[in-house]
């Protein structure tokens, strides 16, 4: 099993082992917390999410038309 998060992210193809040694070098773990903090703001973090994160991400490029092979461009 592989992760696809980091696929899309990193562009790198990490088993989920991988990614658990990964971690566990640089002092991380794979833990979740199992709730929430008392003290978040839904509507603060809804608010930042649809203002400010889209500023901090470069913009995905869209796939279109193009050619078939780079070495035979005209090969459609």
């Amino acid at each position: 099993m592989k992760s696809s998060l980091i696929g899309r992210r990193f562009h790198k193809a990490m088993t989920l082992p991988g990614i658990s040694q990964m971690l566990r070098r640089h002092g991380w773990s794979h833990q979740v917390p199992a709730r929430r903090a008392v003290e978040r703001d839904e509507a603060s973090v809804a608010g930042w999410v649809k203002e400010v994160r889209p500023l901090l991400e470069p913009p995905r490029q869209r796939s279109g038309p193009g050619p078939s092979s780079r070495t035979w461009p005209d090969s459609r």
